[in-house]
């Protein structure tokens, strides 16, 4: 017995893959970013921790991870200009 998967291959189908894996990523390095903050001894606030809860973007996520392996506080991670480097 033959199984229709043709689904699997649509444009919808591919659509609710690449956001299921983005947000996969997104928690990943999410969850990598805690670990590094707390590693570093950096303290968040609660709004800071839901912004890296809720952020679905894992490039932010890791330019926030990249900072936050010199950063000495939390306003290092997450300031607005782009960090040389």
């Amino acid at each position: 017995m033959a199984i229709d998967t043709s689904f699997f291959r649509s444009e919808s189908a591919q659509r609710v893959i690449a956001e299921s894996e983005a947000k996969g990523l997104a928690k990943g390095r999410a969850e990598d970013l805690f670990l590094l903050i707390e590693s570093r001894r950096i303290t968040l606030d609660d709004a800071s921790r839901t912004r890296i809860s809720e952020s679905r973007d894992p490039e932010l996520l890791r330019e926030w991870f990249r900072r936050a392996l010199t950063a000495t506080t939390a306003e290092e991670i997450f300031g607005e200009e782009p960090l040389d480097g």
